[in-house]
This record gives structure tokens, C-alpha cells and sequence, in this order.
């Protein structure tokens, strides 16, 4: 749905009123990008752009600006942020919003102004008024946390509006290092793009070449090569970081935190949690559910408790000096490649 509303907006289908809605930041902040660079020229943004957040505005103000004319200029872009009121939340709100403002304004909208307003939530409550009345004038567009699937059409299509063409791997392996976030996603493929050139393809060579692997995600793929008893590989993912001067604490802690996620993530899944549920409760992204569900698979429970507490105990005696931190990473290790 998002990459149609690009797609219209860079065609010159401009509707008169958007609804975004959802918890997913870069999509809800590239939209309203993408709609201010169809509706206001740079030359008169002063003049025919307002932003106001009704955390501090009154809804008032912002239906008053939508029907002023724009001025050196065809079109009037005004955003509203923040519109708690169309949400179940119950809270004090510290502006009290005329909403019959906006539904009498939905009713005939300006045609010379472009309404977008910006809900950061995760939905919004169906049952009142204005909401309804949305739902019939405004265009509704979700920007919702993608899962695994999604993020990874989402980079194919990304790779796409750029005119290049990026097969599944490539796109799994990107969403892979770039843990799933999106916004780091779209600068990375902006940087493939360019470097690529005029060659059509975005290769798995050209990712792993050109996007940098963060220490999180050595310590994810240093974890993947132990659970399929890779010993060489897993050891030497491990020197490499010592070489980067990582602290061997900072390593155990992101290994302790991956092997809980994994631990959380089995036990969710025996509960019969699907991933995106699952992802809500832990407050992650689905992206990290995916990959710890497929670590999972490799352990009994009974293992990764016995792992979770080995970590335990190795903080305890890493930060209090008895024994030496890297030794105590080493035979951790030696000890995980040796379990059958």
C-alpha cells in the first residue's frame, strides 16, 4: 500500500486528505516526505507549509490554515501530528480539540490544500466519529512494523524505485545487517545503487562488500557458525573482533543478550505465540524473532538455560577480576563448539 501511494504521488496523484497511521517511523516520515516534495515548492514552504503538533495546537488552528489560500504558489500543504484523540487512550489531554472542526472540513475539503495528518500509533479507535469519517475522505494508509517478509520485499522494492534489481538472498542478507531497520536499509541501498553504476544488478558479492557489518550482528553470525558446530569460522569471527580492540565484557554481554532472545523466543513459540506476537511482547523487531526462532530450533530448553547461567556467572567473574576475560570467552566458546 505505501509503495503505491510513492508511486501516485511521484505520477502527480495528489489526494486531498492522508491518514497515516502506525507504529513503523521511516515509513510514516518518508510518506510525508515524499507528499512535500509533490505538493510544496522549496521557493514557497515558508509561506504554504504548516506543521502543527496537537500536542501543543489546537486542532482549530490547523483547520484554519487548510482553508487560508496558499500564497505564490497552486497548493497548501498543512500536517497535523499527534492526534491522540483519535485513539482508545484515555489521557489528559492539555489542549481540549474542537474535532467537529475537522469533521465539518472532511465533509468539503479545500481544494487548494493538501491535509495529512501523522498518527504514531498502532491503531485507531474504529468506533468514533471522526475516525469513521476518515475512513471515508481521507486516504488511510497503515505504516505498520513489517515482518521478515515484508522488509524483505520492501529492500526488492526499494532496490526497484532505484531501477535496480536485487534477487532474495541479497535482499535477506541486507535486511540481515542492517537488523531489519528500515531507514538503514533505504541508505544502503541508496549507496548500492551508486555504487553499482550503471550495472543493473545488486549482488550478494556487491552487500557483502559495501554494508558493514555492525558488532551486533558479528556476535548474531558468530552464534549462527557455533549452533551449526562451524569451529574455525566461529573462532575466527571471535579474533577478528578481539583484533578490532572489542572489550571482551561488551562481546559477552551481546552474546548473553542474543542466547535470551533465543531462549524467550522458544519458549513463546511452545506457547503457540505466532512471530509478530511474539515480537510485540519481547519489543523487538519481527525480523530478530525470525533469526532467533531459527537458533532455536538447534536447542533444547534445558541447554540454553544451562548456557544463560554459564554467561551468568562468566559476568560475575569478569567484572570482579578473577579470572582473565578473554580466557573466560575462549573456553565458553571452546565449550559451546564442543556440544553435541
Amino acid at each position: 500500500m505505501v509503495f503505491d501511494v510513492w508511486k501516485a504521488l511521484k505520477k502527480g496523484d495528489v489526494r486531498s486528505v492522508y491518514c497515516l497511521y502506525g507504529k513503523e517511523t521511516y515509513l510514516l516520515q518518508e510518506t510525508v516526505s515524499r507528499i512535500r516534495q509533490a505538493v510544496v515548492d522549496e521557493e514557497t514552504k515558508d509561506f504554504n507549509l504548516s506543521v502543527f503538533d496537537l500536542e501543543e495546537d489546537p486542532l482549530d488552528q490547523a483547520v484554519t490554515d487548510a482553508e487560508t489560500f496558499p500564497f505564490m504558489g497552486e497548493k497548501r500543504l498543512v500536517i497535523v501530528k499527534n492526534p491522540s484523540f483519535l485513539t482508545g487512550e484515555k489521557k489528559k489531554e492539555k489542549i481540549e480539540h474542537n474535532t467537529a472542526a475537522l469533521e465539518t472540513y472532511l465533509k468539503e475539503p479545500a481544494p487548494y490544500t493538501v491535509f495529512v495528518i501523522v498518527a504514531p500509533y498502532e491503531k485507531l479507535d474504529e468506533r468514533k466519529k471522526l475516525t469513521k469519517a476518515l475512513k471515508q475522505k481521507a486516504l488511510m494508509i497503515e505504516a505498520k512494523e513489517l515482518n521478515a517478509k515484508e522488509t524483505t520485499d520492501f529492500t526488492i522494492n526499494l532496490a526497484k524505485s532505484e531501477n535496480k534489481m536485487i534477487d532474495t538472498e541479497a535482499a535477506e542478507h541486507l535486511v540481515l545487517l542492517a537488523n531489519g531497520h528500515l531507514s538503514s536499509i533505504y541508505q544502503e541501498i541508496q549507496k548500492l545503487s551508486a555504487y553499482t553504476g550503471d550495472r543493473h544488478e545488486i549482488t550478494l558479492e556487491d552487500v557483502r562488500e559495501l554494508v558493514a557489518r555492525s558488532l551486533e550482528q558479528n556476535i548474531f553470525e558468530l552464534i549462527n557458525k557455533i549452533v551449526n558446530r562451524k569451529r574455525t569460522e566461529s573462532l575466527q569471527i571471535f579474533y577478528d573482533l578481539l583484533k578490532q580492540n572489542e572489550e571482551p565484557i561488551k562481546i559477552m554481554a551481546l552474546i548473553a543478550n542474543q542466547f535470551r532472545l533465543i531462549m524467550q523466543t522458544k519458549y513463546f513459540a511452545g506457547q503457540g505465540y505466532g512471530q509478530k506476537q511474539i515480537a510485540s511482547n519481547l519489543k523487538v523487531h519481527p525480523f530478530r524473532v525470525k533469526l532467533a526462532m531459527d537458533q532455536a530450533r538447534l536447542f533444547s530448553e534445558e541447554e540454553l538455560r544451562r548456557i544463560i547461567e554459564r554467561l551468568a556467572v562468566m559476568d560475575y567473574e569478569m567484572k570482579t577480576g578473577k579470572k582473565d576475560k578473554q580466557l573466560l570467552l575462549e573456553l565458553f566458546l571452546l565449550e559451546l563448539l564442543r556440544t553435541e
